[in-house]
C-alpha cells in the first residue's frame, strides 16, 4: 500500500484488539486492511469537505459490516476500537471536526 501520510504510516491500527486473545489476528489483519484502504481512497481522492469523507469512510464501514458476517464479532470493546480508528484517521487527514458516529453510520454493529 502506498500511503504517504507519517501519521498514518507510524500509526499502530487497532492495537487493542491485536492485544486481546479474544479476537484472531487473522480478523483483526483484514479490519486493518480495510482502514488502510481508507486511508489510500483518501488520498486518491482528496475529499474536499466533510459530506465527501464521510461518503468514503461509510463505504469503508459497509466492509467492516460484511466482515462482521465472516469470522468476526464486533462487540463493545471491538466497536470502539474501530471506531477510534476511524477518528484517527480523519484527524491525520485534517478533518478534526469530524463526528465520528457520522464516519461509521451505516454501522450495523
Amino acid at each position: 500500500m502506498n500511503i504517504s501520510n507519517q501519521r498514518v504510516t507510524a500509526h499502530s491500527f487497532l492495537e487493542a484488539l491485536y492485544r486481546d486473545g479474544y479476537y484472531p489476528d487473522r480478523a483483526v489483519d483484514r479490519c486493518k486492511e480495510i482502514l488502510l484502504r481508507l486511508c489510500e481512497r483518501i488520498e486518491a481522492d482528496r475529499p474536499a469537505d466533510l459530506a465527501a469523507l464521510y461518503m468514503l469512510t461509510q463505504a469503508a464501514t459497509d466492509e467492516f459490516n460484511d466482515l462482521q458476517d465472516d469470522d468476526f464479532d464486533i462487540e463493545t470493546v471491538a466497536r470502539e476500537e474501530i471506531a477510534e480508528n476511524f477518528w484517527f484517521v480523519a484527524d491525520a487527514y485534517g478533518f478534526a471536526d469530524a463526528d465520528v458516529e457520522e464516519l461509521i453510520a451505516t454501522r450495523d454493529w
